[in-house]
């Protein structure tokens, strides 16, 4: 073949190619939907790969199908995060106490972000909006309740990245569980998780004796007394093992940024509702129980004196899936 019919050919073969192209770029017969269905590449991919996302402070569109550099700005949502395998780069984090890692990270999780190089975004409860945009979240996810609310920065934040935010005190940790899979396309180990903490539920609700009396949840404030709700999430748990949770006292009590979950009353108006109760303390050192079942209001209890007060541990002021194990092995260790 001489050099002109060489020339011929690839003049032909080229010909073709155009032609291909030309029909895979206007779309013809059943291609069209290539890239509106995610196998193609360019936009219609990009719109295939992004879902709109109805959540506690508003509605989100061009949520990632799947995430790959998640910004906590709630160091609650956290560890519902983790739990479920969640590309979670970075968290905020709050000042180190006894709750806490050395760098703010709640202990019941921290192990779970060491694991996974989870870095600090920021400390405080304010979002750093700028150092949240040097990270380079694909999606930001943070809270609508508690101290760490981000309803204030949405707008802000959602120019950084597509953000979402939940309330997380009106719901069981189990459904926030279930919406974030929904949320996230992490329905399937969403799943997994719920379904391993309900067989543990189980398993130690068979293992162990309920006191006859009603359980009251308490965390002590020195001056007055927070009461967790039966519906609260430490609430719900305990009813799932058992117990009866008791009421709250009458009345109204004073909460915090319109949390459903908890109330704080006086000391003698709960002591006079507790009565009976066994009294099981919420978020405490050992030594803070002494000191406040020491207390005039409290000594005389029948709970106190026949030695019916329990410590569920200090990481039980928010319940995750880490947390919520950590409550259960308490209750099996004091009541098995």
């Amino acid at each position: 073949m001489n050099g002109r019919q060489l020339r011929a050919r690839f003049r032909g073969v080229a010909v073709v190619a155009a032609g291909l192209l030309a029909l895979t770029a206007c779309g013809g017969g059943d291609g069209g939907d290539a890239g509106a269905k995610g196998d193609g590449n360019g936009e219609g991919k990009a719109a295939a790969a992004a879902r709109t996302v109805k959540h506690d402070a508003g509605t989100t569109e061009k949520v990632p199908a799947q995430p790959k550099r998640i910004v906590s700005v709630s160091v609650t949502m956290t560890g519902h995060l983790l739990a479920l395998d969640a590309p979670v780069i970075a968290s905020q984090a709050t000042p180190p106490s006894v709750i806490t890692d050395k760098q703010g990270f709640f202990t019941q999780w921290s192990d779970a972000a060491a694991k996974n190089s989870v870095k600090v975004a920021y400390q405080g409860f304010e979002p750093d909006v700028e150092k949240v945009l040097a990270l380079k979240p694909d999606l930001i996810v943070g809270a609508s309740s508690g101290a760490e609310n981000a309803e204030k920065f949405y707008d802000k934040l959602s120019a950084v990245a597509p953000t979402l935010l939940y309330r997380h005190d009106d719901v069981s940790w189990q459904d926030l569980t279930a919406r974030l899979g929904k949320d996230l396309g992490l329905e399937k180990r969403a799943s997994e998780v719920v379904a391993a903490h309900d067989k543990r539920v189980g398993e130690v609700k068979a293992a162990i004796t309920v006191p006859k009396q009603s359980a009251a949840l308490v965390r002590d404030n020195q001056s007055a007394m927070t009461v967790f709700t039966p519906e609260s999430a430490q609430g719900r748990l305990l009813t799932s093992l058992g117990f009866t949770v008791l009421e709250p006292p009458a009345g109204k009590g004073q909460t915090q940024g319109g949390r459903s979950d908890f109330a704080e009353f006086s000391q003698e108006k709960v002591a006079d509702t507790a009565k009976d109760s066994s009294l099981l303390f919420v978020s405490h050192t050992p030594e803070e129980i002494t000191a406040a079942t020491a207390r005039p209001v409290w000594k005389d209890l029948a709970a106190v004196e026949d030695k019916r007060v329990y410590d569920l541990g200090l990481d039980t002021f928010r319940l995750d899936y880490y947390s919520a194990g950590n409550l259960i092995d308490k209750i099996e260790k004091a009541f098995g």
